[in-house]
C-alpha cells in the first residue's frame, strides 16, 4: 500500500510539471534485430522482426524529457534451416531522453513487456507443426539508445533493450534486441 503510495505522489509531481500544449504524440515504426543470450543457446541466429507503434515526449526540462511508448514487437531468434523462436510482446518503455545538441538525444529507461504470442515455428516445410514455447508472460529490460528530431516532425532512434529477466528457467535465457526506427511526431 505505502508503495503504491509513493509511486502516485511521484506520478502526480511530474504530472504537475508538465504543460499540455507541450505534449508531442507520434508513430513509430521499424526493425527489430533480436536475439536470445543466455546459457545453451551457442547455435541460435538473430532474428529480425518490426516494431510498431505511438509515442509521446513530454518536456520536463529544457534539454531532458520523457518518452512512454505503446508498441507492438516481434522478437525472438532461430536456428538456420530448422526453427524459429517467434515471441511477440506489447512493450511499453519509458525512455528518459536527454538532448546533446540541437536535434540530437541519448535515451535510457526500463521497458516492459508483456508475452501476446510465442511459438517455435519449423522452417523447413518437411511437415512440421508450431509448439508453444515455455516463455514468461512477463519481460523486462532495459534500454539505451540515441535518436534524432528533425523539426519538421520526422524523428530517427535507435536502441538496444538488454534483457534483465529469465524469459525461460530451462534453459535460462534472455531477450536481446537491436532496434531502429522511424517516426513522426504531431
Amino acid at each position: 500500500m505505502i508503495k503504491k503510495l509513493c509511486i502516485a505522489l511521484v506520478s502526480f509531481a511530474f504530472i504537475g510539471t508538465i504543460k499540455a500544449q507541450e505534449v508531442k504524440f507520434g508513430v513509430k515504426t521499424g526493425m527489430n534485430i533480436s536475439s536470445i543470450n543466455g546459457n545453451n543457446v551457442n547455435n541460435l541466429d538473430s532474428r529480425t522482426g518490426f516494431v510498431i507503434g505511438a509515442t509521446a515526449e513530454i518536456p520536463l526540462a529544457d534539454k531532458f524529457s520523457m518518452q512512454p511508448e505503446l508498441l507492438y514487437s516481434a522478437q525472438g531468434a532461430q536456428q538456420r534451416d530448422s526453427f524459429k523462436f517467434d515471441l511477440n510482446y506489447i512493450a511499453l518503455p519509458v525512455m528518459a531522453k536527454y538532448y546533446i545538441a540541437d536535434g540530437f538525444s541519448v535515451e535510457a529507461g526500463p521497458q516492459f513487456s508483456f508475452l501476446i504470442k510465442d511459438q517455435i515455428v519449423p522452417i523447413n516445410q518437411n511437415g512440421g507443426v508450431a509448439q508453444n514455447t515455455d516463455a514468461a508472460n512477463f519481460d523486462l529490460a532495459a534500454n539505451l539508445g540515441f535518436g534524432y528530431q528533425l523539426k519538421n516532425g520526422i524523428f530517427f532512434q535507435t536502441r538496444y533493450n538488454f534483457g534483465l529477466v529469465a524469459i525461460s528457467e530451462n534453459p535460462d535465457i534472455k531477450n536481446g534486441a537491436f532496434q531502429i526506427t522511424l517516426g513522426f511526431q504531431f
